[in-house]
């Protein structure tokens, strides 16, 4: 039947597998977080963050074959009890261990069983306030979006800003169609003297403006799709001044103009706009046509990053907010204007639906297509959902290795069929499965050279960085225009993740509790997710306190 199960304990357990049938004495008031596991050990002891301060109650139920009869006695003074029956899945801290039910038998050898738990409505630490997660609402330090489309109707520059992970960069935008030499010398005098225009491909295909390199031959680091450089033939000189740059631009945004209209090349900068935008490609290119459109004007921009005047280089958050300040623009982020434009424009579309028997019980699969890139995503949906009030959620990211193939590097499959099992207990939920969200969204291949990094010694974090990808991705967009589609309202949401609770709400949406999702820890996962909680923000419970180490599960088979 195993090895046994080797932790720090607070509460000692014996585990004896039977296949009679047997009664469960289990009604818990604990304040603390227990963890899902299937156990072929003949001992268990859970470590203090697991189990503490157990309170027991009786309660008696009839149970099925093939379970595991488990006793626990309290060893931290106290109340000492019995209880029979497996151990159930992770519950809310302060949340009420209750009706531990049927044993499902997963294999000769290894149950698992669930347990419903009262949601508590609050985390400490992690729903953001009522206003940091909408995105209608800027994130700290600027301006909101509606107020940058504004400036750009008014003929002014923005400031926007890139995550950190990518440039890191602010680059001064306008509308194309607006510029004026004032405009243009102001760009020149405060930005790199590169001034770019960025146009959609059907725009450049018509003024037969090719890309400068191959994409295959692009050797630039995010890829940025120049074009042949041009200068307007009428009304410029050199093509240098402030005033023939002004002149290129605004033919360049002219639906009028023609190819014959330019020479080749020139001192204008033209960039290929990627079809779907910031929400395809989170640039500047793509940001600065988004916001001239989303402005109501010809879908051309201006763009040139903006120099720190000091020393030269590209200038940097704080840097950026003072140039704003001294010349009074609007600075925004790209982040907020991808999640403005996910809560406006419909992006899925349903294209099926199936009845679905699984492991867990029969769920209805719901299949949606992207409409920025093709990818399908699906939703596992449970029950009625009614009035989408107060419906059990899983936002899941596809993870192949873990999901599938049952990785022990991360706790995603362990998290995916405790989600199932929840919502099946449940009897009302929704599961969705976002995929493309491998390796928190850098991809199947780039993964697996993180892990080859990771055995080196580098963290989760660390092999991202040396890699030279985003530490995390993923967009949650997607996800929340799924169930809205589905008719979701408000939501317990299962997670540990903040940065979901942030991704999901104000998309028409409302998070009323958390349930967290918590999986065995390991020798081979203990890092992994001590780097999530300390250096990402993942919260596995108040009563976690500290490093994650010291708190390992081993000889537990999966």
């Amino acid at each position: 039947m195993g090895t046994a199960v080797a932790v720090q304990p607070i509460v000692s357990c014996s585990v004896v597998h039977r296949r009679t049938s047997s009664s469960v004495v289990g009604r818990a008031q604990q304040q603390s977080v227990v963890s899902s596991f299937c156990c072929n050990s003949n001992e268990v002891a859970f470590p203090p963050f697991m189990v503490n301060s157990l309170v027991w109650s009786s309660c008696h139920q009839t149970q099925r074959s093939h379970c595991v009869n488990v006793r626990c006695s309290a060893s931290n003074g106290s109340l000492a009890s019995s209880f029979q029956g497996e151990v159930g899945s992770a519950i809310s801290n302060g949340a009420l261990l209750e009706n531990v039910d049927d044993c499902l038998l997963q294999d000769d050898t290894e149950n698992v069983v669930t347990v419903s738990a009262k949601i508590t409505p609050h985390t400490e630490q992690f729903f953001a306030s009522g206003t940091e997660a909408d995105p209608d609402h800027p994130s700290e330090g600027f301006h909101s979006i509606a107020e940058a489309m504004d400036a750009i109707r008014q003929g002014k520059f923005v400031i926007v800003v890139d995550d950190e992970d990518r440039e890191n960069e602010g680059d001064l935008i306008m509308a194309a169609s607006l510029v004026t030499p004032e405009a243009m010398a102001f760009l020149v005098r405060h930005g790199t003297g590169i001034v770019c225009t960025s146009m959609k491909g059907e725009d450049l295909d018509r003024l037969r403006l090719p890309l400068m390199v191959a994409d295959r031959e692009n050797e630039e680091a995010l890829l940025t799709a120049f074009t042949v450089s041009v200068d307007a033939k009428s009304g410029t000189t050199t093509g240098v001044s402030a005033s023939d740059r002004a002149m290129t631009i605004k033919a360049l945004a002219s639906p009028d103009s023609k190819a014959e209209h330019f020479r080749k090349p020139g001192h204008i900068f033209p960039l290929r706009y990627r079809e779907g935008g910031v929400l395809k490609r989170a640039g500047h290119t793509e940001a600065s046509v988004d916001l001239a459109a989303m402005a109501g004007l010809a879908p051309v921009g201006v763009l040139c990053e903006i120099v720190d005047e000091k020393d030269g280089s590209m200038a940097r958050l704080p840097r950026l907010r003072e140039f704003a300040k001294e010349h009074d623009l609007c600075i925004v982020s790209i982040a907020d204007l991808v999640r403005y434009r996910y809560k406006r424009e419909k992006l899925v579309e349903r294209t099926a639906v199936a009845r679905l028997p699984m492991k867990w019980g029969s769920f209805q699969g719901y299949s949606y297509k992207s409409k920025l890139d093709g990818i399908e995503h699906i939703a596992m949906v449970k029950g009625d959902i009614g009035d989408g009030c107060d419906v059990l959620v899983r936002v899941h990211s596809e993870c192949l290795t873990g999901d599938i193939f049952g990785s022990a590097r991360c706790d995603c499959g362990h998290q995916l069929a405790m989600a199932m099992l929840r919502i099946e207990k449940a009897g009302r939920g929704v599961l969705v499965y976002l995929r493309g969200h491998e390796g928190r969204g850098i991809g199947l291949g780039h993964k697996l050279q993180a892990y080859n990094l990771q055995d080196e010694g580098r963290d989760t974090v660390e092999a991202n960085v040396e890699l030279g990808l985003p530490i995390d991705s993923r967009e949650y967009g997607i996800g929340a225009q799924i169930l809205r589609d589905l008719g979701v309202q408000t939501m317990k949401l299962m997670t540990n993740n903040p940065a979901k609770y942030r991704g999901l709400k104000g998309y028409g949406l409302a998070v009323t509790g958390r349930v967290p999702v918590i999986s065995p820890i390991t020798k081979e996962n203990e890092r992994y997710l001590e780097t999530k909680r300390s250096k990402m923000g993942h919260i596995y419970g108040s009563d976690l306190s500290g490093s994650i180490t010291g708190h390992v599960v081993s000889g537990m088979k999966f």
